[in-house]
């Protein structure tokens, strides 16, 4: 009967309180009545071992962590705090302790940038200064919640996080990179955005470490630090963070161990443990009703305070809800037992904090437990979000902090001979190797600075990349002696400019003070691969540069600093879900490339993926032939064949458009005047490059030079250069001088085709002599100096064997019906190789980065790179179908989608789109509409031209329609 008129009363009351306040929701009420329910139903000792937070690894052994099951079976202990360990072991090992404990236990964590601060085999987020240096606050909020999703995946309620210290003093040893910065504004605000981030997650918050432990040169786990300063400036400064997230709705606070004369009369007494602190500013005057918890009680700022017992017994009845990781449970278990049957901790006091846990646990569902499920542990705790998450905070936070003469991004690449120099002690494969994706950028490695000096002088930029461990915040961020003086060195070389990259906290800028002579300088704050991969972006404009310093690295370089630059268009490397694109569907790329691999379709190639400007798939596969030992890499480079048409002579021609130097309306006579008596004298510059001037397909030049045998004949070849047999054609096969104006006599001598529409090769021939005739010098060069070496194509090259050494070439074929010889370096093409490899319709050689380099240059109707190669009306001239009516797909050189049912593309892309495909496997299309560019590289001929099984069976256009799949509606 008694307990009917309890529940009774309860819920008319409850309806009563419901009725007249309508802010209080039915959870509330419902937490209400568990959170009674819980306590009416313990007994004292149960109500007091709530009070206990323990400590426990899973990296220990098991008899160190059966002690923490007897201290949850007979001590009754409300929480554990998890440390270091993995996090299998660490989910197997809290479901074995919350299925022992009567009240389900509230577990926390010190996961600051995530679990990894703690556990292997989980993801580290950027450390708070660096998020500190970020000025869209929605980052911040993003990764709060991300930390926050792990934590709850794993079975963590409460994550100790953030650290709203303001780290005033750079040689504070314990809070540092844990800061969001040296101003309040910046620590506060960022605070707020990770709190409410992670509360989103379900996850509790705690603002650390009360009342401020920023201005500190003493570690609190070793002794008591000192805070000597006036009330005054506490309120303006270290106590101004917690008042804002207390009003935020910040779901616990942290205590730390520090001696505040300001604040505690008693001298010596740790704030941990003071009543005028934690129950006088912290709940009275700041008004905070949410949860307390010490700093960690076994840490030497505390301990050694008193005995056993006595420090927790202090630090509960100066206000603390939760004892955190106490020396010994059991003594200070009893002596609060002690204390409340003595009357000197009341019934009311207890009851607070008790009440205030378990509201804490029916907020986070401890009141409906479930077990963490191991299936899938490692894949939820890395997935594809957090390193896109991450990637979008490092791109953000990196700071430009000087650029001297905009040297930011670099510019006139072709004017550019780059070096790099790695200070540190810390991995650089990262950074190096992207710069290379820009431009060729050689390390320069010296064990004195004359020997530096001396080989610095044959480059006029320079760029310094000081890496320092990763592995935490607490690591070493500062030069070393022999550094400094090497960079003073250098910076002096005024033969070269300098830049300088900090992968390491910005007080490092403060031994660089007063170099005058580094031109920019560029802070990055960790050594992650993603940072070195953000940087060298930043460093060639790929994206612009926003950060702001958070903290002080010296007097030039103050908190708040930050030059913006913006980005440069040029391509960026990213993950695909960045562009909207699905990294789950890109996988049908792989399986279709794997089925040409596995069909004996090619060898080996390279597929490239990019939108938006980043490129997001760029993988190479299968070998260089069927019997190699070494795999395709990425910067092998490929015979592209007839992608030369539009990655070589089209440029140039386009030029020549702009120059008033060709026209689309020019013939072939006035182009090339010793045509004028020819059939093909009126064939235009329009119609030919249309493939609509009734030419023939190819012709094939080389068999009319080959003796009976059907060998290369001594009247054209000789086996070594000589004078007047000087090109070229192969290893030991050199063409008389004379045959180049055979080829052009014949070309004259065609007649033209009774069909309007046919491919052909041969306007290619013609716009090569015009070319070359119009400026002077031969095409590969002209092609490089206007194109190649301006946009940083390094690795697209005609004769590639000048430039490469032969095993980064990917063999072509083995020709048994003329050269008689593997054709590895030298052009597919016949034609081309009887031109010395240069050829307008082929003898390209490149890699899918460089082409992708080009495609996008179109795809920005000319501009790439702070550079304008062409004007948009050129571009969109050339990109015009002409003769669709005469249903002629093409473009002036670019190819087009097909008009009707079948043709070059997988019928997907939009009419706007553009590109080619060449006889030896390879293919490149580039959609405005979407922005994607699709590049495909293979050696479909080797061994033989012969493998038409690619061709037949549509892959790279089946391989393009998976592409655009992948787009995420």
């Amino acid at each position: 009967m008694r307990l009917f008129l309890r529940i009774f009363f309860f819920l008319f009351s409850s309806l009563a309180l419901f009725a007249q306040n309508p802010l209080i929701t039915r959870d509330s009420l419902a937490q209400a009545e568990w959170v009674n329910d819980q306590y009416e139903k313990m007994t004292l000792e149960e109500k007091v071992g709530q009070l206990f937070m323990v400590m426990v690894a899973s990296n220990q052994n098991k008899q160190d962590t059966d002690k923490i099951k007897e201290l949850i079976e007979n001590e009754h202990i409300g929480g554990v705090i998890f440390s270091k360990g993995g996090p299998l072991r660490q989910a197997q090992l809290c479901n074995d302790y919350q299925a022992l404990s009567k009240v389900p236990l509230l577990v926390g964590m010190d996961a600051e940038w995530g679990l990894a601060m703690r556990l292997d085999s989980t993801y580290a987020f950027p450390w708070n200064m660096t998020l500190g240096a970020i000025q869209d606050n929605r980052i911040i909020e993003k990764v709060g919640h991300r930390v926050g999703l792990h934590a709850k995946r794993l079975g963590v309620h409460i994550n100790f996080a953030p650290d709203i210290d303001i780290n005033t003093n750079p040689k504070n040893p314990i809070i540092g990179n844990r800061s969001f910065g040296e101003t309040r504004d910046v620590v506060t605000n960022k605070g707020i955005a990770f709190m409410k981030g992670m509360e989103s997650a379900g996850v509790l918050s705690s603002g650390k470490h009360f009342p401020g432990h920023g201005d500190t040169e003493v570690d609190s786990h070793k002794d008591l630090p000192v805070i000597p300063f006036s009330r005054a400036r506490l309120d303006s400064l270290e106590l101004y963070p917690f008042r804002k997230l207390i009003d935020e709705g910040l779901s616990s606070v942290m205590v730390a161990h520090l001696e505040v004369p300001s604040l505690e009369i008693k001298e010596g007494l740790p704030s941990s443990l003071s009543e005028q602190i934690i129950s006088g500013v912290l709940k009275e005057e700041l008004g905070f009703k949410g949860l307390v918890f010490t700093d960690a009680l076994n840490m030497q700022g505390a301990s050694k305070f008193g005995k056993e017992g006595e420090v927790e017994l202090a630090a509960f009845n100066a206000g603390n809800d939760i004892l955190l990781m106490p020396e010994n449970v059991l003594e200070a278990k009893n002596l609060l037992i002690k204390n409340y049957n003595r009357g000197r901790i009341s019934e009311r006091r207890l009851s607070e904090s008790v009440k205030k846990i378990l509201k804490a646990k029916y907020k986070v569902g401890l009141n409906d437990y479930q077990p963490i499920k191991l299936d899938n542990l490692y894949e939820d705790l890395n997935s594809n979000e957090d390193d896109i998450l991450y990637e979008e905070a490092i791109e953000n936070a990196i700071t430009v902090v000087k650029n001297r003469y905009d040297l930011l991004g670099i510019k006139n690449l072709e004017n550019k001979r780059i070096a790099y120099v790695k200070f540190g002690d810390a991995p650089n494969d990262a950074f190096i190797k992207e710069l290379n994706k820009y431009t060729k950028v050689t390390q320069v490695n010296a064990n004195n600075i004359e020997t530096f000096k001396k080989e610095l002088a044959n480059y006029n930029l320079v760029i310094i990349g000081h890496h320092k461990s990763n592995e935490s915040p607490w690591k070493s961020y500062k030069f070393s002696d022999k550094e400094l003086a090497w960079l003073q060195e250098i910076s002096n070389l005024r033969t070269s400019n300098l830049i300088l990259t900090v992968f390491a906290k910005p007080y490092a800028l403060s031994d660089i003070a007063t170099f005058q002579n580094i031109d920019a300088v560029v802070v990055s704050y960790q050594n992650s691969k993603i940072a070195q991969k953000k940087t060298a972006e930043i460093l060639f404009g790929a994206i612009p540069a926003s950060g702001k310093l958070p903290v002080s690295g010296s007097f030039e370089y103050r908190a708040g600093s930050g030059i913006k630059v913006s980005s440069l268009s040029r391509l960026g490397y990213s993950f695909p879900e960045r562009v909207g694109l699905s990294s789950y569907a890109l996988q049908e790329v792989d399986k279709l490339v794997k089925d040409g691999l596995d069909s004996l379709m090619f060898p080996g190639a390279q597929v490239l993926v990019a939108r938006h400007g980043k490129v997001v798939y760029n993988k190479s596969f299968g070998k260089p032939t069927y019997d190699s030992d070494t795999d395709v890499l990425n910067d092998n480079i490929y015979d592209l064949a007839s992608l030369t048409k539009i990655l070589a002579t089209l440029p140039m021609v386009m030029k020549m458009e702009e120059e008033g130097k060709i026209a689309l309306n020019d013939t072939f006579e006035e182009l090339v005047p010793e045509y004028s008596d020819t059939e093909i004298k009126n064939v235009t510059v329009l119609k030919a490059l249309s493939h609509y001037g009734r030419l023939p397909a190819w012709i094939p030049f080389y068999v009319r030079t080959l003796d009976k045998d059907r060998k290369p004949s001594k009247e054209f070849y000789r086996t070594q250069p000589s004078l007047g047999y000087s090109v070229k054609v192969a290893d030991n096969l050199y063409l008389t001088d004379a045959y180049n104006d055979s080829i052009y006599n014949r070309i004259g001598r065609q007649d033209l085709k009774s069909n309007r529409y046919r491919y052909s090769d041969v306007p290619y021939y013609v716009m090569k002599k015009y070319i070359e005739d119009t400026y002077g010098e031969k095409l590969n060069i002209l092609a490089d100096d206007f194109l190649y070496s301006r946009i940083g194509a390094n690795y697209t090259s005609y004769n590639p064997l000048e430039k490469f050494p032969k095993n980064k070439i990917i063999p072509s074929e083995e020709d048994n019906y003329y050269r008689y010889q593997k054709v590895q370096g030298y052009v597919h093409d016949m034609g081309a190789a009887m031109q010395g490899g240069v050829g307008g319709h082929a003898g390209l050689f490149s890699n899918a980065n460089d082409i992708a380099k080009i495609m996008q240059m179109y795809l920005q109707n000319g501009y790439y790179g702070g550079t304008k190669f062409f004007e948009s009306r050129t571009v969109k001239k050339f990109n015009t179908c002409y003769f669709c009516n005469k249903n002629v797909r093409r473009g002036v050189g670019f190819d087009k989608p097909q008009l009707e049912h079948s043709g070059p593309t997988c019928g997907c892309v939009s009419r706007k789109s553009f590109g080619h495909s060449g006889f030896t496997g390879t293919y490149t299309w580039a959609d405005p509409e979407e922005e994607i560019v699709y590049v495909f590289l293979s050696n479909r001929t080797y061994p033989t031209a012969s493998n038409t099984l690619l061709v037949k069976s549509g892959l790279r256009t089946r391989i393009q329609q998976a592409i655009y799949d992948s787009i995420i509606n």
